[in-house]
């Protein structure tokens, strides 16, 4: 049998981030087609494979069982192996010393975790739930997953911990449900395909706050709030709050907003930061869901790349609208077009996905 040649892919490509790393190895696993990906994260301020980087690949390298050359700290380039599922695996136990972001390291897992003829258990050791430039564990389950769920995914999560940035110290699980038949794609799929270009009336707002146990004193998650009811009370907008804290190793908050439509979900999220007024932090991640809201989208800019390898794999024809084309969208489109044989169009801000099988 010929070797199968490697799929090359610039990692300095567009947003030159981390997804570029994420998207073409979960997608290396999916196709079985071997990567070699080069100038990984090249223009970051500290280039190369970040600790949640290296641990995120090669949890997926023992998912199953691939090989991987050059998963070192700072390494500008890997090549990928992929092998199969391990189809008697149903446990990965994963260690984060730093407060590197879990979701992101899920983003690497979820897609592949799929094909396992069993239920797939991630335990995560440390790292954070809610930490900068990565989703928040309640985006994450509030929104992301939700949209999953309309194209066939089943994914739970259950925090034991939460862990914020510097220290992280999180402990988190979370149960993948293999598809019921194996295969993505064509007729072989069980991903439904996603046609939200229409999201429908408004139903309630979710506010998400909170905060360490450290800040209980300040009245920090209940801060945030406020700082939330100060630009959407006005609207006289349906508001759903839930706020709490937790014991971590370290100060920290965070707080998501979920609007809930009669099709779709949206959200944005925020982070607490020293030196910054909860009250700001609240005006901030609201100012921003209404931006999203005005915008007439069924999907925010956030989900609007993260959710495009899902939809390349799902049977039949999607479209969805989005609030904005970012440049990560544009970035994940061109890698996943390097691995699957189709085409995405965008007009409009609506992206569909044209298979050419």
């Amino acid at each position: 049998m010929a070797k199968q040649s490697l799929v090359k892919i610039d990692g300095s490509f567009g947003s030159g981030g981390g997804q570029i790393l994420r998207t073409a190895c979960n997608l290396s696993t999916v196709t079985k087609k071997p990567c070699f990906i080069f100038n990984i994260r090249k223009n970051r301020p500290k280039p190369g494979l970040a600790l949640q980087h290296l641990l995120g690949i090669q949890a997926l390298s023992q998912l199953c069982q691939g090989r991987l050359e050059g998963d070192k700290l700072g390494s500008k380039e890997i090549k990928f192996f992929p092998g199969e599922i391990q189809q008697d695996l149903n446990s990965l136990k994963i260690k984060i010393e730093t407060a590197g972001s879990i979701t992101l390291i899920l983003q690497t897992l979820i897609l592949p975790a799929l094909l396992s003829l069993k239920l797939v258990k991630i335990t995560f050791d440390g790292g954070a739930t809610d930490t900068f430039f990565s989703p928040t564990l309640d985006y994450f389950n509030s929104v992301f997953l939700k949209i999953l769920e309309k194209i066939g995914i089943k994914a739970e999560t259950n925090f034991i911990k939460r862990g914020y940035y510097p220290e992280g110290g999180a402990k988190v699980e979370v149960t993948i449900y293999p598809l019921l038949r194996q295969g993505f794609g064509g007729q072989a799929s069980k991903l439904k395909s996603l046609n939200l270009t229409e999201r429908g009336s408004l139903k309630k707002i979710f506010v998400i706050s909170g905060a360490s146990e450290f800040l209980k004193t300040k009245k920090v998650a209940e801060r945030q709030i406020a700082g939330v009811r100060e630009i959407l009370g006005k609207l006289k907008l349906p508001l759903e709050e839930k706020y709490d804290y937790y014991p971590t190793q370290c100060p920290g908050s965070q707080i998501c907003l979920i609007a809930e439509f009669e099709n779709t979900v949206i959200g944005t999220d925020n982070l607490g930061k020293l030196g910054k007024r909860a009250e700001d932090v609240g005006k901030e991640v609201a100012l921003e869901l209404l931006k999203e809201e005005k915008s007439g989208a069924c999907l925010d800019k956030h989900l609007s790349d993260q959710i495009l390898p899902y939809l390349a794999l799902a049977s039949g024809k999607s479209k969805i609208s989005v609030s904005e084309i970012t440049e990560h969208c544009k970035t994940n489109i061109w890698v996943i077009e390097k691995f699957l044989d189709g085409k995405f169009e965008i007009k409009n801000r609506q992206i569909s996905w044209i298979s050419k099988q």
